[in-house]
């Protein structure tokens, strides 16, 4: 029998995929998926049949599928057959705002979050119902990002980033739309983080991350919510602060800004590839702390616990710094000249905001993202459960190392970006999904640089297990944005579906997502070993 592969067993796992090639680890038998690509939805090389760009929606009942596209449009398609998708016009977005962030879908309502011109006054949230005729439209906070219904629908929630530009610096916010009396008669409350006002020092010493010279409440860029089941309480990813907000729905409030810490590189299981003039793949331990800095988050409730799925992204304002352009504290880093080699630490992106002493030099390096996806209990406050280490980079490395399958390490989703992206955050995982097969929870993850995504069963969240990594570049995909998880009850094939809208490619991929069938648990190994050329039979067994 072969025996579920943890993360610490990364050296069996290499041996197995420099055979295999495709990487598509089962690591039970139920835990173990057959995800096969049905469709795509446009085309890169041609502008006038590109399929959305970000975000995908989903509606069950008309079967329409909706992304944002580029243009300012929501583009349409009806996916009654999911491997032979109808595209449908278009709704041009233009009369509504200067550009289109997210789409949500409930109860027949369209709700999408539109910024303004300029980018800094407030934006607003459109509503449609699924034959794109317009509802209503609310005002809402500076630079409306990512939105999302309460379970009920009664209620929708957007994240208003108010990012700087210039001299002018609107405070970011999350908006509370009540649709209660219905859409028609949708009123507005905004939770504000003005009353944490003055208290930026004290924030900082528990974690928070706040630019210097800033309030909060101008400092903090809401950049994504998830709901609780019951939709009373909601946590907001706060990115460039590397903390979560904690909201209370029905008080329109904010109650806590939870720091999320940091990942020590050092630790085993924690190693990185920090250069990109290191002539390959070196992933090892560094003398260097990450910045978690979630985009994508998710919750679920497993056995009266709530828990929180962070995609550990990284982003940055214009402070980071390659580490060969610091002064390192020499009690520190006695060996500062060595590390700051091009081959070593020197092309790193750090922070300059953070570690410094009162000498002016750096005693700690703070690199941005974990490379990685985190659970945390969010049951009471917030507490780590697990986190992936260097599981992606050790994938990607794998899967770059066969004779069949075309180096993609930590590039930019290209053979010919090779290794580009390892001094900048390496993967960036940025957006994730979760959903049930045969009654296990599984999280997808999609790697927004190397592209495709990862799939780990989360069934017990302090032992999660890998399961899939499926990367399409071949057939066009590149930088995967927003995923998108359709349950078996609401798919139109009565097959879950998983939805992929790829950024840079424009394209939207369509797949299917069956367990493997019992009995005995395997160890499935694809065929061919290029993951683009194994579309029917990836999974199987």
């Amino acid at each position: 029998m072969i025996h579920a592969i943890y993360r610490h067993h990364w050296k069996f796992l290499l041996t197995l995929l420099s055979i295999a090639g495709s990487i598509n680890i089962v690591t039970e038998s139920a835990s173990a998926l057959n995800i096969t690509r049905l469709s795509s939805l446009g085309n890169s090389t041609n502008a006038a049949n590109n399929f959305g760009a970000e975000i995908p929606a989903y509606d069950p009942s008309s079967r329409k599928l909706f992304v944002t596209g580029p243009n300012n449009r929501l583009d349409i398609a009806d996916i009654s057959n999911p491997a032979s998708p109808i595209p449908l016009p278009s709704i041009d977005l233009s009369p509504y705002g200067a550009g289109v962030n997210s789409v949500a879908i409930q109860n027949g309502i369209v709700a999408l979050a539109m910024e303004a011109n300029p980018i800094t006054n407030n934006g607003s949230v459109v509503f449609f119902d699924t034959n794109g005729v317009f509802q209503s439209q609310v005002t809402v906070g500076a630079l409306p990002d990512m939105l999302t219904f309460t379970p009920d629908g009664n209620r929708v929630l957007v994240a208003n980033e108010g990012e700087a530009r210039g001299a002018i610096d609107p405070d970011g916010s999350v908006s509370i739309i009540n649709l209660s009396a219905g859409v028609l008669n949708a009123t507005v409350n905004t939770a504000t983080f003005t009353s944490f006002n003055g208290q930026e020092n004290t924030l900082r010493n528990q974690g928070v991350r706040i630019f210097p010279g800033q309030t909060v409440s101008q400092d903090v860029e809401p950049e994504y919510i998830t709901v609780s089941d019951d939709g009373t309480t909601a946590w907001v990813a706060l990115q460039e602060n590397n903390s979560i907000a904690v909201v209370d729905i029905v008080n329109a409030q904010v109650t806590s800004i939870l720091p999320l810490g940091t990942k020590n590189f050092n630790a085993s299981g924690n190693g990185f590839d920090p250069s990109d003039q290191d002539g390959g793949v070196n992933i090892n331990n560094w003398q260097v702390f990450g910045l978690y800095q979630p985009d994508t988050i998710a919750t679920v409730t497993i056995a009266g616990q709530t828990y929180l799925i962070t995609a550990n992204e990284g982003d940055t304002r214009n402070e980071a710094r390659r580490v060969s352009t610091l002064t390192l504290d020499p009690n520190v880093f006695p060996n500062a000249a060595q590390l700051q080699l091009a081959q070593n630490l020197g092309r790193l992106d750090v922070s300059s905001i953070d570690g410094l002493n009162a000498q002016g030099q750096y005693s700690q390096l703070f690199a941005y993202g974990g490379r990685s996806f985190s659970i945390w209990n969010v049951t009471n406050g917030l507490s780590p459960v697990f986190d992936s280490g260097d599981d992606f980079e050790q994938i990607l490395a794998a899967f770059s190392a066969t004779p069949l399958t075309a180096s993609i390490f930590n590039s930019d989703g290209t053979p010919n970006s090779f290794n580009s992206r390892s001094d900048n955050r390496g993967p960036e995982p940025e957006g994730l999904a979760l959903g049930s097969v045969r009654n296990r929870l599984y999280t997808f993850v999609g790697i927004e640089r190397a592209g495709g995504f990862m799939v780990y069963d989360i069934t017990n969240p302090s032992n999660p297990l890998f399961t899939n990594y499926i990367n399409d570049w071949q057939l066009g995909d590149i930088s995967p944005e927003g995923l998108l998880f359709i349950p078996a009850a609401d798919s139109p094939n009565g097959t879950p579906l998983l939805i992929v809208a790829n950024e840079v490619s424009r394209n939207v991929a369509i797949y299917s997502v069956k367990p493997v069938p019992e009995p005995s648990a395997v160890l499935g190994l694809v065929t061919l070993g290029l993951a683009g050329y194994s579309l029917k039979k990836r999974g199987n067994c």
